[in-house]
């Protein structure tokens, strides 16, 4: 009977398993070894595979477009997991003190993260195009850069004056006391206004339109098209990484804050030697996703290269290059060349996830 019972658990198992390991089987596995098999064939799709053995990843290699899709998916990788575990950590902090009214901003903090990738892409398409948002805000500072020149000196100088006169009565005043700051701003900005009514201050013409979209201009080895990419996904993820560093956080006992508060210890040294080292399990976590997420890049690509009409090589990556092999626009497909591709940013990927455990954040500790 007990082996019965054993037997029908079992079943009931592998019942309830069905539909996942069907998923796996199908989609997954065969997905995978049809590629590595097509990966060492000749293959358009219409004609029989032919086999070729190791051309197709020797021809990656001799590709220059391959070789840009490289650098670029490992540039916006690294890039972009740098940017968005170190901002979602800093905003977590933030959102983590005991204020009023914090669940409203952890709700604020949180949408971008719910926009769809085809509304995020848009909205990039719409803020960077030749008479966007990111033209018109730089044509506006470009055109007020003398009012903003004199308010910083005006500011300067009225908190010198302050200061100079609290310390003058013996006071020990920092130079950026909050309450001085706040009258010399006040001062500053009506200092601003009476130099513009009195004509000292003319806002000049400047009209900025740079085409970041549709350039092959780059910066720091990146064109602007990727860059505008970095960050739209940067400000999307990092919503969801804040999420999982809030819980981290909420785990940390506030007694060890307390104790070493009595021993004297600063915010900084609380940070480094408390909340690093109990948040490394969460740090590991972030980090492992961030990589996979980001060596994955398609769909930004997909939209910002066909409706924005950015340059090919301005916004390639590995995962687009499968793509466009496979699904040329007005040529045969490269199967072949596809799935070497594909293999290649699989191994890729799996192998920056396990440098980044031995010699990076582990889920014990750093490495």
């Amino acid at each position: 009977m007990r082996l019965k019972a054993r037997t029908l658990e079992g079943l009931y198992a592998l019942l309830l398993l069905l539909p996942f390991l069907f998923t796996l089987l199908v989609f997954f596995l065969y997905a995978f070894l049809r590629a590595v098999y097509f990966s060492f064939t000749d293959y358009d799709l219409f004609s029989p595979p032919r086999w070729v053995g190791l051309a197709n990843y020797l021809r990656l290699f001799q590709e220059p477009l391959f070789l840009t899709a490289l650098k670029h998916t490992l540039a916006y990788s690294l890039i972009v997991t740098a940017l968005q575990t170190l901002l979602a950590l800093l905003l977590a902090i933030a959102l983590n003190q005991p204020l009023r009214g914090i669940t409203l901003f952890r709700t604020l903090y949180y949408l971008p993260s719910v926009i769809s990738t085809a509304a995020a892409s848009l909205l990039l398409l719409w803020l960077f195009q030749r008479t966007g948002l990111v033209n018109q805000g730089l044509s506006l500072l470009l055109a007020h850069l003398p009012h903003l020149g004199a308010f910083l000196l005006l500011f300067l100088a009225f908190q010198g004056v302050q200061v100079a006169w609290e310390r003058r009565k013996g006071l020990p005043t920092p130079f950026f006391d909050p309450a001085l700051a706040a009258l010399s701003l006040l001062l500053a900005l009506l200092g601003v206004y009476a130099l513009g009514a009195l004509g000292a201050l003319v806002p000049r013409e400047v009209r900025v339109e740079v085409p970041w979209l549709p350039s092959r201009a780059s910066f720091l080895g990146l064109p602007y098209p990727l860059w505008a990419i970095i960050l739209m996904n940067t400000y999307t993820t990092i919503p969801t990484f804040m999420v999982l560093f809030l819980a981290g956080l909420k785990g940390i006992p506030r007694t060890l804050y307390e104790a070493a508060a009595l021993d004297g210890a600063t915010p900084w040294v609380m940070f480094r030697h408390i909340t690093v080292p109990l948040l490394r399990p969460v740090l590991f976590l972030v980090i492992t996703m961030g990589l996979i997420g980001t060596l994955q890049l398609f769909d930004q690509v997909l939209f910002v290269g066909g409706s924005g009409g950015a340059p090919l090589e301005s916004t390639i990556t590995l995962a687009f290059y499968v793509y466009n092999n496979v699904f040329p626009s007005g040529a045969s497909p490269r199967v072949g060349l596809a799935s070497a591709a594909a293999l290649v940013l699989a191994g890729l990927t799996l192998l920056i996830v396990l440098v980044q455990r031995r010699f990076g954040v582990g889920e014990r500790g750093w490495s």
